[in-house]
Formats: C-alpha cells, structure tokens, sequence
C-alpha cells in the first residue's frame, strides 16, 4: 500500500500509469521538506519491483522490506549527506555521484525487475554532473526508473525539467493532519492541533516532532535567538552570523530550515502589520510579536523578508556563507544597532 499520505491528486495518476504499464522514465517530485517526497520515491521504487506485480506496492514481500530498509541493490538514493561526524555536508551532487549511479542504471536489475535512481536535492547537482544525466534521460535504458527530488525546481536545468514527469507534492491541510495524528500517532486534540500548525502541512515534520520532544524543545530555543539577535547590536548579529557559517559548513539542512524559521517569524510580522494575526504561524508568540511590529514598518518587513529569501538562494548557489549571513544580519532591521 501506498505510504505518502494526503497525495490523492499523484496517486490516482500513478496507479492509472502503472495499471497500463506507461510509466514515464524519469519524475521530477517537487515540495517543501518533510512533505513526503523520499516516501513516494520509494513507494514507487517499490510498485515496480514489487514480488506482487507492478502497481500498487504490498509493503510485505522481500522486495518492498529490504528497498524500504535501504538493502536494495537496485534501488539507489543519491544525495548531499554529512561525510562524517563533525565534518562538513558536501555541497553538491557531482558529476562521479551521477556517473556511478548510471553505470548501474546501464546493468541489468540484480535482485528486482527494475532499476531506480533516486536524486534527493536534484537542485544542488552540478552543472557537469545535470549535463551528464541529461544524456541519459534523453536515451533512457530499459528497466530503469530515475527520480529527482527537489524543493527548489527553479535550480535545475530547464532541459532537465523539460524531460521529466512533474509531480507537485502538497502540504496537507490542516484538517487532514490532525485526523492523521491523533488516529495513527496517538496524539491528543490539543498536540495534534499545534503540530498541524506548526508544521505548515508537512506530515513528516509533524510525526517527528511526535516521536522526539527535541524537536519542539529546539524550537523554542532557535526562537529565543531570534529575538534576542533582532534586539542586538552589530558585535552580536555578526557572532551570530558567524556561528551560523560554521553550522551550515557542518550541516547545510538544519541551517536552512532555521533561515526557514526566520521567514516565518518575519510572515508572522507582516500579518499582524496588515491586521491578519488569526494566520500566524507563532500564536504561542503573539504578545512578542506584536510589540515588534510596533517597533517596524511594513517596508522594512518585506524588505527583510526579501533578504533572507535572497540568502537563500546564495545559500544554494554555494555562495560564501559567512558573507551572505554577515550581510543578511546587515539588513536586519529592529532597534538601534549599538555598536
């Protein structure tokens, strides 16, 4: 059965697809993080090796286990990954990741009846190694299925997309995610509730944030900063400008997804700036940040949010980290920068 929950739009495509086996040789997945993508990519590694036959997958048999357990030898997931403990996150998938990977699309199957590739962060592959995967996805093997995943398409290729199903993952909707949480996980209406808000719709934040009280805990931790660094002069934002290069040198996602936070507390500001707080993403944190607003202009809030959407993208475009961090802390707006 299918694991990605709330994609009804994508599955009843992919079952008609695979019941009149015309499944397109390569699928773009697109959507925010943790909103089920690497689950459907290996659902559907699964619907095509499945012992069952090709459609819907069991879940049962030795083919769906060991590709779910990531045992498969024709099921391949090929990423930007933390190297080792404390080391640094490599910052592109490169023209031997993709060389290698199809090099085994070019053998036939070992264990199952098909090949999958699965590229997770597409939009980070380098322009050697998408030129390199572009030749294959023109001239596809046979039994070979290639899935690029991606939460930023505008970063491939336009001839890459061009030679891809898309298939758009979407947050699910709030009603949607309290039902799932409190029915599956166990979860009380009131967690459930606050989950299915803070989460923006993306289940699989919401189920680990379930399972590990970390993920909450850090939450308000990396909100305390933040209010902290908007009410800090320069000495401070720079510190923290810097701290944030050498957590991003570590670890690129989890430094992202903190920007992320940043965008959504700055949201939040504009909403209460133009009067719509019933939509704020921090209720919790409302007294905070209206008495912030108070303190800013609509103008100077968009223009901020501008900056860290441009940060980014520097981000991605492996820009110099420390000076896109050092400029965006430059262009924070809030209280008198103390020098």
């Amino acid at each position: 059965m299918w694991q990605v929950y709330g994609q009804e739009h994508i599955l009843k495509q992919l079952e008609s697809s695979l019941k009149q086996e015309r499944l397109a040789h390569a699928y773009l997945l697109v959507g925010p993080p943790h909103v089920g993508k690497m689950t459907l990519a290996l659902n559907l590694a699964q619907a095509v090796n499945c012992v069952q036959g090709v459609g819907v997958p069991c879940g049962e048999c030795s083919q769906c286990v060991r590709i779910v357990q990531g045992r498969h030898a024709d099921v391949r997931v090929v990423g930007v990954t933390q190297r080792e403990e404390g080391g640094p996150t490599r910052t592109v998938i490169g023209i031997s990741d993709v060389k290698e990977s199809l090099h085994q699309a070019n053998l036939k199957p070992f264990e199952g009846s098909c090949t999958v590739i699965i590229f997770d962060g597409a939009e980070v592959m380098s322009i050697e190694a998408a030129n390199a995967l572009l030749k294959t996805l023109e001239e596809p093997p046979p039994q070979v299925l290639i899935l690029l995943l991606t939460a930023n398409e505008e970063g491939l290729l336009s001839t890459t997309l061009s030679r891809c199903r898309r298939l758009e993952l979407l947050p699910l909707a709030k009603e949607q995610m309290v039902k799932k949480l409190m029915a599956e996980h166990a979860a009380s209406a009131e967690i459930a509730e606050r989950l299915a808000l803070l989460s923006r719709g993306c289940v699989g934040w919401a189920i680990n944030a379930l399972n590990d009280p970390q993920v909450l805990e850090q939450r308000v931790a990396d909100l305390e900063q933040i209010k902290e660094i908007c009410e800090s002069g320069l000495h401070e934002r720079f510190n923290y400008a810097n701290e944030l290069a050498a957590r991003f040198f570590r670890d690129r996602e989890s430094t992202k997804e903190l920007l992320y936070l940043w965008l959504r507390w700055w949201r939040d500001l504009i909403l209460i700036k133009e009067g719509a707080e019933e939509y704020v993403q921090h209720p919790d944190e409302i007294t905070h940040l209206r008495l912030q607003a108070t303190q800013l202009t609509t103008p100077q809030i968009v223009g901020f949010v501008k900056a860290l959407n441009q940060t980014l993208e520097a981000l991605d475009s492996n820009a110099n980290a420390r000076l896109a961090l050092e400029v965006l802390m430059l262009n924070l707006p809030g209280v008198k920068i103390r020098v």
